[in-house]
């Protein structure tokens, strides 16, 4: 049995799916059940539990030969991430008490940077979960392509998107939600007995260029991609809701810099299968 949390989101979904296609039984965790019907439909155990509650977890990950682990995103942390180390206390002593055969726990790329940034959560969790006595992989993942849902509309509708990477002809390692769930699926399968770090991006990199052409190509009118200038972000987040822009600021920071980025050697960097262009198809799909 292989329990899977955030199943009801895109990766997590993925992984699920991966696992059931290969004749895996899959435990699905969540908070609320009945956001869970479809998996139970296909087959899937379904338990409930909070990431930040450590009893309901480990009974979630009691006898599972393995656990992925999908930390939940803060995207307006509070100073210290005081958020995110709770959900890591949580899920750490879950996992120590319920001593699953393997962890595969979602990660990012760039996860070993030293700067602050609103990844810090992901560095927070690899570091709590290192010390545990079963194999441990975390799974590195490039920005995720699907971040492209907010300039279908600009795009269609205006021709034009709005871009925070930067400069718009700089190539950034970038992979779909599907290949994230399919790596993440075969590695809860592999035997390993340490733990280690899997860095994963698409077939080729892309720059905010590459995805203003894709979508025109998809909308059937131009559409190019423009800078939005740094000194304006803080009045722009702010604008949007957010308390404290700056750990989104300095991430974005990490990757126009370059120190946010793979550590691994380039040869070891697993490539997926689907394309730029089969994502963005999809999504002005969705939108339409």
């Amino acid at each position: 049995m292989y329990a899977i949390t955030g199943i009801t989101g895109k990766v997590g979904g993925a992984v699920a799916r991966t696992l059931l296609a290969a004749g895996q039984p899959v435990r699905a965790v969540v908070r609320d059940a009945d956001r869970a019907r479809s998996w139970a439909e296909r087959g899937c155990e379904v338990v409930t539990a909070s990431m930040d509650d450590t009893t309901s977890l480990t009974a979630a990950f009691e006898g599972a030969r393995g656990v992925f682990i999908l930390p939940p995103s803060e995207f307006d942390p509070s100073p210290g991430f005081p958020e995110a180390r709770v959900v890591i206390d949580a899920v750490h002593a879950a996992l120590m008490s319920a001593q699953p055969g393997r962890v595969v726990c979602l990660s990012t790329i760039g996860a070993q940077a030293t700067q602050t940034n609103l990844l810090t959560q992901r560095t927070l969790m690899e570091q709590a979960l290192r010390d545990l006595p079963m194999p441990v992989t975390f799974l590195r993942p490039g920005w995720f392509l699907e971040n492209a849902a907010w300039d279908v509309a600009p795009a269609r509708d205006k021709g034009v998107i709005s871009s925070f990477l930067q400069p718009l002809d700089k190539a950034v390692p970038m992979v779909a939600t599907a290949d994230v769930g399919r790596v993440a699926a075969q590695l809860l399968q592999q035997t390993s007995s340490r733990v280690r770090v899997v860095e994963l991006e698409g077939p080729r990199r892309v720059t905010p260029n590459d995805i203003a052409a894709t979508f025109a190509r998809i909308v059937g009118h131009p559409v190019i991609a423009e800078v939005v200038g740094r000194d304006t972000w803080e009045a722009l987040f702010r604008s949007q809701g957010m308390k404290d822009p700056l750990p989104r600021m300095r991430m974005l920071d990490g990757f126009n810099e370059g120190w946010i980025a793979f550590e691994g050697k380039e040869a070891d960097i697993v490539k997926g299968d689907v394309e730029l262009e089969t994502v963005l198809r999809a999504l002005v799909s969705q939108a339409d």
